[in-house]
């Protein structure tokens, strides 16, 4: 591909050449794997990732131990019967009177099973005012919200004969319907929305429809193609339905940059006067290059998700990887094919307006008047450019030092937004941790041997009078698996950090002083504060591998890559930026309030526990597409003659328009997700797109240029004991300057599309 051997040099080169050459073939061998993958993902299935897939501590061994003993909890319901002035009691006939009907109502929907009355199992509230109807949803509990709403609708009959009492019903099914009805529809409509957001914005960044449709079009092949290997790949690691957001998210970012990347160069070459088969070689020898380089990154960025042992994140990492990875190879396969075959008719469906204002906007043979601008001020001080702009993001940086992380509560979750919150309020106010007990498996060789019995007798006094909980203390027993479910509400209720001290008491104090004195029992403690405390355990001791994993690859990648040290560092560092930027606005936003309004999330005070590590992991990832673009157009450049100065210029400018193109798309997609009513779906899509603006702005358009400039000669130096190293540039030879300087079609006519 223009070197002195006439081979091109690179996987990616060669890739772009044989498929330009062999374009109904490329072509074909990627729609057959398109359609191999996804007929072999819905012959295999797809495993679903169980609760014991999830962590390594206690919540985990009970799951396992449940599971091997063949006991499916059942789907809990409650319904909290409650006086609304201070004068009506539990005690009175009316109050009476109306748990009857509750027991009555919901026993007649056929439906429930093991309903129990709050005067037989003292479920009445210290103030005498609440009182709990409890009962399990017959079936299998995971389809138990499909089957609960006759259950929900005799509850409301209840209440409407009688008003003077506050009649709710609240469990996992009733929870799981409200939540389905609220959000499932407006989660999917954000996914759905992506892809003509995408679209048209690629439409105003070509100002053609073709040329539009087919970064929009690889991306959803490459996403159609991973949904099929993920149902492959379940039946070795599970997945997750939040894994199958994340890589739409990931797949439709990645695909559109990578084939972006790809189409810019190609038009560029031929704006310049290139002909086709010439465009569609440099274009392959650089942005195709760069999109392997970039992609392996971000895959080994993904990859550090493994190293957590959690299987929310494994499956998420995996996904990541797998539609990344997909991506890459379309883009250099497919892509060159489809350019070919298409020639000039990709211009087709231009949009008059759209050409005459990039003819007026850019006019400068493709290069960005702003950014032109912008760059001018930069290079001309650049260490004041350097210093105000590292300090304005040190100071965004800030507030992420006192970041609080922990999992969700349902108010917190979702605010007032639901009525069934307010339940969930009122049930842990009247029983401080009743809503979400600690849930005690107890396993032993007899369980219903006398020791056992009295130990776990002990354990509920003791769960009482140690002050974790207020009571009641309920114990289910499965005499044929010789199993024991304890329930303990736990003093602190919704208050996490209250919560998690109570349940401190029962596995430090409690347990220890009963059934941890009987030989052979065991007894984890799991529940929703317990899975949230060995969650963040969990994390914690996984951060510190993830993220020496991550910098160091990348910065391995980067001087391969470059071969250049000083790049390779300039690239980690500046990532590590963006990327603390962003966990100052998610804390200064969620944690701290500040500006909280304008995101809905007032209250919420705490950033979701899984989003740190998943933010660094697919910031690190996604923010190298756009340092490897530039970057590499710096670095040819350079090879080609210009001054380190020059080359800077030409290769921040040249590249600002997909940049930011591609960046817009990222922005707007994640924001979409910042729209949903779920906190942490609102979190995670405003702190993506605050990081990717960041990126694409602040961190490409002035600190790189700037850092650049200051070092000069520098930015390549590669010491002498490096230099064993294998080589991994790109082909610059492949690059000869151009012909022309207007740019013409097969026809005439002068290109007018500069992205």
């Amino acid at each position: 591909m223009g070197n002195a051997g006439g081979r091109p040099r690179g996987i990616a080169a060669r890739a772009g050449g044989w498929s330009a050459q062999h374009r109904w073939a490329a072509v074909g061998i990627w729609v057959l794997f398109v359609l191999l993958a996804m007929v072999a993902g819905s012959a295999a299935g797809t495993v679903e990732l169980k609760d014991s897939d999830q962590l390594k501590g206690e919540t985990t061994q009970a799951s396992r131990i449940a599971e091997d003993a063949g006991v499916e909890e059942p789907a809990g319901e409650t319904v909290l019967v409650q006086a609304k002035n201070d004068t009506a009691k539990a005690t009175d006939p009316e109050f009476r009177k109306a748990v009857d009907a509750v027991i009555k109502a919901v026993g007649g929907t056929g439906e429930v099973a093991a309903v129990t009355s709050p005067y037989d199992t003292k479920s009445i509230s210290k103030d005498g005012r609440s009182a709990l109807v409890q009962f399990n949803v017959r079936g299998d509990p995971e389809t138990a919200a499909d089957r609960i709403e006759p259950v929900l609708e005799a509850v409301a009959k209840v209440q409407d004969a009688h008003q003077e009492l506050r009649i709710e019903e609240i469990g996992s099914a009733s929870m799981n319907k409200t939540f389905d009805d609220a959000f499932g529809d407006d989660f999917k409509q954000a996914e759905l929305s992506a892809v003509p957001v995408a679209l048209g914005i690629l439409l105003i960044a070509f100002g053609a429809l073709v040329a539009a449709l087919l970064p929009v079009a690889l991306a959803i092949t490459a996403i159609m193609a991973t949904m099929g290997l993920m149902g492959v790949v379940s039946h070795v690691m599970p997945m997750s339905d939040t894994a199958n957001s994340v890589m739409l998210l990931v797949g439709l970012a990645v695909g559109v940059d990578y084939c972006l990347f790809y189409l810019r160069r190609e038009r560029e070459e031929r704006a310049a006067g290139r002909d086709r088969q010439t465009a569609m070689q440099i274009a392959a020898a650089t942005s195709g290059r760069a999109v392997i380089v970039s992609g392996v990154t971000v895959c080994v960025a993904m990859a550090g998700m493994l190293f957590t042992g959690i299987g929310e994140f494994e499956s998420m990492g995996l996904a990541s990887l797998i539609v990344v990875a997909v991506a890459m190879v379309g883009s250099v396969t497919v892509l060159p094919a489809l350019l070919s075959l298409l020639g000039d008719r990709v211009e087709k469906g231009r949009i008059p307006f759209l050409n005459r204002l990039k003819r007026g906007a850019n006019g400068t043979g493709g290069e960005s008047r702003v950014w032109t601008w912008v760059l001018g001020g930069v290079l001309k001080r650049p260490l004041v450019s350097l210093l105000v702009a590292a300090g304005a993001l040190v100071a965004v940086a800030l507030p992420a030092v006192g970041m609080k992380t922990q999992n969700f509560t349902l108010d917190q979750e979702f605010g007032d937004s639901v009525p069934i919150v307010a339940t969930y309020e009122r049930v842990n106010e009247a029983f401080p941790g009743g809503a979400d007990p600690a849930e005690v498996v107890v396993k032993a060789d007899d369980i219903n041997a006398a020791p056992v019995r009295d130990a776990i007798a002990d354990f509920r006094e003791r769960a009482v009078s140690s002050g974790a909980s207020r009571g009641p203390v309920e114990v289910v027993t499965h005499d044929a698996q010789n199993l024991a479910f304890v329930y303990v509400p736990l003093v602190g209720g919704s208050d996490q950090d209250k919560a998690e001290k109570s349940l401190a008491i029962l596995r430090d104090d409690v347990r220890p002083a009963t059934l941890g004195k009987i030989d052979g029992v065991e007894a984890p403690i799991s529940g929703q504060v317990a899975g949230s405390k060995d969650f963040n355990d969990q994390l914690g001791s996984a951060v510190a591998p993830v993220f020496v994993f991550v910098v160091l690859f990348a910065f391995v990648l980067m001087l391969l890559s470059f071969r250049s040290l000083t790049i390779a560092i300039t690239s980690i560092v500046l990532n590590l930026l963006s990327v603390g930027a962003a966990y100052g606005i998610l804390t200064a936003v969620f944690q701290h309030g500040w500006g909280a309004s304008v995101f809905g999330a007032e209250g919420v005070g705490a950033i979701i526990a899984w989003l740190p590590l998943f933010l660094f992991v697919i910031l690190f990832g996604l923010s190298m597409d756009y340092h490897v673009f530039v970057v590499s157009r710096i670095r040819e450049a350079k090879v080609q003659g210009r001054s380190t100065r020059d080359a800077i210029t030409h290769g921040v400018v040249t590249t600002a328009g997909v940049v930011t193109s591609a960046a817009v798309i990222m922005v707007a997609v994640f924001a979409i997700f910042g729209t949903l009513s779920m906190q942490s779906m609102k979190q995670m899509g405003v702190g993506l797109a605050a990081a990717v603006l960041i990126d694409a702005t602040i961190i490409r358009g002035v600190l790189l240029p700037a850092i650049m400039a200051l070092l000069g000669e520098r930015n390549w130096y590669f010491p002498k004991w490096l230099r064993w190293l294998p080589d991994l540039t790109h082909d610059e030879s492949a690059v000869a300057p151009a012909p022309v300087a207007d740019a013409r079609h097969d026809d005439g006519r002068p290109d007018p599309v500069r992205v």
